[in-house]
């Protein structure tokens, strides 16, 4: 093909519970992203990408490593399709085994920051610094607490190898009133770090990771009672109008043309949070926790000026895995060799519009539920939660029950798949029939995808089965983590 001047300056954006319904671009229907919107008009808007996992730290570890959170560790064998992540208290994290994107383009010349939350272990092995970046600001974990520092201490906040103070205490979260101006410190980061790569002009890769509209929902004052949509509406504006800032700090420093920027998010909205304090998923089908529509699919923009044809739309199946192997071949590095990579290079899809055939894979824990072919998704499991959870009020399909679907036992389908077509019922409400011919031909297609994949699971060690809180304060006891 023609010859494509290496960008050495990426960004990749990448909220917390955000949805596919929250961004004006994507249908949100009070119009408060146009930064967002902005991005998209003058990039590429993907409506079909997925994240990893339908929860935070599993699909986080998968973006960095190109590989689904079976493979590299970022699961829990406690229990079948188990939903688990990285609490203060885990003794797992990501391997030294595991390749991370920045080892890779740190050789390749570049400088790494990450700002926000790094969510792959809290143990000093786990650090970011050991894994390839060279800056951090940013917390181990979400903005959970306020704790009482006995049974379990504040979450930390770093920068580099340094503590430089805790949530609640040393930076402010006000429960009450939704105020913190953490969005702001990070954005002022970023923007830090910018012009500081560029005046050396040094490749770089940042990974701004904030968290503001993940429970409890923040914003700083400015933003906080001007979205129509509450207090979570008021997140999403800050973010907003950061992205907007990031991309004309580029811009003014005349770097645009050469700075490739991914926005995303690392699953689903919250519906159990929702309205106040969780987003939208659209016209999809439960949220965060599931591996249904609303789960898992993301809203995504790519934006790279002069490369990236303005305006364009993309039908491409994307994954954020992808972002690891799609950042490789910018800067023309092949991902490693000597292990299963899942992500694929997006390159021809993002600059010449083209469609690369490949499935999507849903898996919950250690559990591949569904697949998705082309338009049709076959569910082999289905589960919301528990009868016991659901019991107590925590739902994660508020409004949505689909008899059959949303079943609050794990439902195994494996010998007749649950099929839906996501182009005539994208809400996953309508299964085929078992006995049309369209069902009959498209299983056999899609048996034959699922049986070829689940021949290259080799599964990694799982890292998020054990808890001890001594691994944060001084107290005995090591036991299962029940997440």
């Amino acid at each position: 093909g023609r010859h494509r001047p290496k960008p050495p300056l990426q960004i990749s954006r990448l909220t917390y519970d955000m949805g596919w319904g929250d961004l004006g671009a994507f249908g949100e229907p009070s119009k408060e992203t146009p930064n967002l919107d902005q991005m998209a008009s003058e990039g590429m808007l993907f409506l079909d990408f997925y994240a990893a996992s339908p929860l935070c730290s599993p699909s986080r570890a998968a973006l960095l490593t190109g590989r689904l959170p079976v493979r590299n560790g970022f699961y829990t064998t406690n229990a079948h399709a188990r939903n688990a992540y990285t609490p203060q208290d885990i003794v797992g994290g990501i391997q030294d085994s595991e390749i991370l994107l920045p080892e890779l383009l740190k050789k390749a010349g570049y400088t790494n920051k990450i700002i926000g939350k790094w969510h792959l272990g809290h143990r000093p092995q786990f650090h970011p610094l050991k894994h390839g970046f060279d800056e951090w600001f940013g917390s181990p974990n979400c903005h959970f607490g306020p704790y009482d520092n006995r049974a379990l201490p504040n979450i930390p906040v770093y920068r580099d190898w340094e503590m430089v103070g805790r949530y609640y205490e040393d930076f402010k979260i006000d429960l009450k009133t939704g105020e913190a101006n953490l969005t702001q410190i990070y954005l002022q980061e970023a923007l830090d770090f910018i012009s500081k790569q560029q005046a050396s002009q040094q490749p770089f890769f940042l990974y701004w990771a904030i968290d503001a509209t993940h429970a409890p929902v923040y914003a700083s004052k400015h933003f906080l009672g001007t979205s129509q949509r509450g207090r979570y509406g008021d997140a999403v504006r800050e973010i907003d109008d950061s992205v907007g800032k990031i991309l004309k700090h580029l811009q003014k420093l005349g770097i645009s043309e050469n700075t490739f920027v991914f926005f995303t998010s690392d699953n689903g909205a919250a519906l159990i949070s929702a309205p106040k304090q969780g987003g939208s998923n659209g016209p999809f089908l439960c949220g965060k926790q599931t591996t249904f529509e609303g789960g898992m699919r993301e809203p995504a923009i790519a934006w790279w000026p002069g490369h990236i044809p303005a305006g364009g739309v993309s039908r491409q199946l994307g994954s954020v895995m992808d972002l690891f192997t799609t950042s490789l071949s910018l800067v023309g590095l092949q991902p490693p060799s000597d292990r299963q990579i899942d992500g694929i290079d997006l390159l021809p899809a993002i600059l010449q519009g083209k469609l690369i055939d490949r499935p999507i894979f849903y898996y919950r824990g250690n559990e591949m539920m569904a697949v998705r072919v082309g338009l049709y998704k076959a569910h082999y499991w289905t589960w919301s939660n528990s009868w016991e959870e659901y019991s107590k009020g925590i739902d994660f399909c508020p409004g949505q029950n689909v008899s059959g679907v949303t079943t609050h036992l794990q439902e195994e389908h494996s010998t007749l798949p649950l099929l839906f077509h996501l182009g005539r019922d994208p809400g996953e409400k309508y299964p085929l029939s078992f006995v049309s011919d369209e069902y009959q031909g498209v299983m056999r297609q899609i048996s034959a995808v699922v049986q070829q994949h689940k021949e290259t699971i080799v599964p990694g060690v799982p890292q998020l089965n054990v808890c001890d809180k001594a691994v944060m304060v001084k107290i005995n006891g090591m036991g299962v983590c029940v997440i």
